[in-house]
């Protein structure tokens, strides 16, 4: 394959299959998102990911075989390339996964807000409330999302203070009622906050919009927004728009690569919503076209919420859309499946977890073959860049002719 033709990656965040080398320092020793969720669950009908080479994929990077179950008769006919990629960026974060992949792996540590109150050392806070006109916060804690929401909500409503949290990923999270405290305020003060956690080496600073009267009906929205650091480096997307190429971003993508590198963004939420713009975008891209999906609801959803029964549906839906995407490709397109990490819902906590994820590349004219246990993330980067025929980058193997 040597013209410039179109490439879909459909990035499953959290979608973890086992085995990091290197997981014991992250204390993530046996997590296994894929193989725990087939054998907490009894079965697992993918039967478009099986034909594809993911099971194969995960018995590498495992050792064995997850329990699945039988399969039904898979609609995707496609050859496939499929192996698994070892993270090498130093944390297990989004913005690391995602970097990493397009070619430009985090080689420096992350700064992080410690779990236990109070999280925000007290000039910082001063410096947010100052500048926002705030009377206060309300958390200043390691938290769930949707727990801290019940826990404050109805305060939060009462007094004004936003609701400020972190998490185990390098990250100032600022939950708000859109109706009380108003949608275009939260991002205002997310702005501020942005700029004042930058001597703090934060990655992202997120709006966590929801909605809701009372607790138990507490309910977060589509309008999430994160505000993210840059890339220290160019990535295959900054490549793709410098060579006049076009990238197109759906969901939090353009959000995650702070916008660089993108020449269209798509918002969409939810698992059926971000099928349904990826196939559109696809379907419609011109010639030298990079679609990229982040399908977050995996992580946020499900990974995070240790929903092993949401996940499962999830995966299983995934599947059934696949063959909508291979229906529709060129004779000169490729896609690709993979994840930025790990989140085991049957782990202990809450958090990512530290695993190898899977790679898949199908199309018309893919050469199918076990491409092996890969070294980085950027392998699939280079990839895209020898695909579209552009120079190098400093990071990865290619395995687009291997």
């Amino acid at each position: 394959m040597t013209n410039k033709g179109r490439a879909v990656i459909l990035m499953m965040d959290s979608f973890g299959i086992g085995g990091a080398e290197d997981a014991a320092n992250f204390n993530d020793q046996g997590a296994d998102t894929l193989g725990h969720i087939a054998e907490t669950r009894g079965s697992l009908k993918i039967p478009n990911l099986t034909a594809l080479g993911l099971l194969k994929a995960a018995q590498a990077s495992t050792g064995k075989l997850p329990q699945v179950g039988p399969q039904p008769q898979a609609q995707i006919l496609l050859p496939s390339k499929y192996g698994f990629m070892r993270e090498v960026s130093r944390g297990k974060d989004t913005s690391s996964g995602h970097w990493e992949m397009a070619g430009c792996p985090v080689d420096f540590d992350w700064g992080y807000f410690p779990p236990d109150y109070p999280s925000f050392p007290p000039e910082l806070i001063e410096k947010i409330c100052s500048e926002a006109k705030l009377p206060g916060i309300l958390g200043n804690k390691a938290a769930s999302g949707t727990a801290i929401i019940e826990e404050l909500g109805e305060e939060h409503i009462r007094t004004g203070k936003p609701i400020c949290y972190t998490s185990a990923d390098s990250v100032f999270q600022i939950a708000a009622h859109e109706k009380y405290f108003g949608l275009e305020n939260l991002y205002r003060l997310c702005e501020i906050a942005f700029k004042h956690v930058a001597p703090y080496n934060i990655a992202r600073v997120i709006a966590r919009p929801f909605e809701g009267d009372h607790k138990g009906n507490f309910k977060r929205t589509a309008n999430r927004h994160d505000y993210s650091v840059t890339p220290p480096k160019p990535t295959v997307l900054d490549r793709i728009k410098n060579a006049n190429g076009h990238v197109i971003s759906v969901g939090k993508i353009n959000d995650i690569f702070a916008k660089q590198g993108i020449t269209k963004a798509v918002k969409a939420s939810g698992l059926e919503q971000l099928w349904d713009v990826t196939l559109q975008e696809a379907k419609n891209a011109p010639d030298f076209s990079l679609v990229f999906t982040n399908f977050v609801d995996f992580d946020m959803t499900w990974g995070h919420r240790r929903d092993v029964e949401g996940y499962a549906k999830g995966l299983e839906y995934f599947d059934q859309r696949l063959p909508e995407l291979a229906a529709q490709m060129q004779p000169q397109d490729i896609a690709f499946i993979t994840a930025d990490h790990g989140c085991d819902p049957t782990y202990r906590g809450t958090d990512h977890t530290r695993e190898h994820v899977p790679v898949l590349m199908f199309g018309p004219q893919v050469k199918p073959q076990f491409i092996g246990g890969r070294a980085t993330y950027a392998d699939l980067g280079q990839t895209l860049a020898e695909y579209f025929q552009l120079p190098p980058l400093a990071y990865g193997t290619s395995f687009l002719n291997k």
